[in-house]
């Protein structure tokens, strides 16, 4: 599983003409889950994004989480963080969990979020979305739950 973070001062998520979600300032998440993937990496993940310290304090530009700051979260489901593209011009999606598998953890991560008080805004799972966000920094930082230590 692989969560692409942003840093940002706001967010927002529309499909069609109509806004789903929105945060003010924390983070947008996408998350892409692969076929692999398990409720293990949600929790993971999600633990990591709850309390990364990406967010500034006095003079410490990475001092405090997006729990520590109460912001929010915008939780985007993105398939294509699974893209292969070592071989040829057209990415491979095979490692990309089908929509049946994907589904249940991402909305698991969204509840685990939910749960340590984060404020969780999302996009529609399979929708073809628009992402509005400011980036703040930029930062950005990408999770993979392979990749614990």
């Amino acid at each position: 599983m692989k969560a692409l973070l942003q840093r940002v001062k706001s967010g927002a998520v529309v499909v069609g003409d109509t806004e789903v979600g929105r945060i003010d300032a924390g983070l947008v998440v996408f998350l892409g889950v692969g076929r692999e993937d398990t409720v293990e990496d949600a929790d993971y993940l999600a633990q990591r994004v709850a309390t990364l310290r990406v967010f500034p304090r006095e003079d410490a530009e990475f001092d405090v989480s997006v729990q520590e700051i109460s912001g929010g979260v915008l939780a985007v489901s993105q398939f294509t963080l699974m893209a292969d593209t070592r071989k040829g011009r057209r990415p491979s999606f095979t490692e990309a969990a089908p929509p049946d598998a994907a589904l249940p953890l991402y909305e698991h991560f969204v509840a685990t979020l939910r749960a340590q008080g984060i404020a969780v805004a999302t996009g529609v799972f399979q929708s073809y979305m628009h992402v509005e966000l400011v980036n703040d920094g930029p930062v950005t930082v990408l999770l993979e739950s392979r990749h614990r230590g």
